[in-house]
């Protein structure tokens, strides 16, 4: 048995400076940006959200831009094999999460657990 749910909505952005993107988002959907002084920071911030919904965050990528989903979970491996069931598959691996492509097209990640609730939320989804 694991659990899972939709962690976060990633604005991927193909740019050269990632503070034109976080600039814009934070504007455009009327969201401050929580930027930090860390050294990822040149490639990842996020959007103040309702502590209830999905995060939004802003990356910086080298591939076209584009919105993927992130899918969090407290079993990687179950929830990878569960997904595969569905009809995605497997696209890249990395120590912390698994690229998938949905049967339609659609690229996202299974990721470990990223908002502060995975644990005690009641709108996880319990897979057996």
């Amino acid at each position: 048995m694991h659990k899972s749910r939709l962690a976060a909505f990633v604005i991927d952005n193909n740019v050269h400076d990632i503070e034109q993107a976080n600039s814009f988002w934070e504007n455009a959907l009327g969201m401050p940006c929580n930027r930090s002084d860390e050294e990822w920071a040149n490639r990842y911030a996020s959007l103040q959200t309702n502590k209830a919904h999905p995060d939004i965050l802003i990356q910086k990528v080298e591939h076209e831009s584009r919105i993927h989903l992130d899918i969090e979970t407290d079993n990687i491996k179950a929830e990878v094999a569960r997904l595969e069931k569905l009809g995605a598959i497997v696209i890249k691996t990395f120590e912390r999460w698994v690229v998938m492509q949905a049967p339609t097209g659609h690229r996202f990640c299974v990721v470990k657990p990223q908002r502060a609730d995975f644990n005690k939320s009641s709108d996880v989804n319990i897979w057996k």
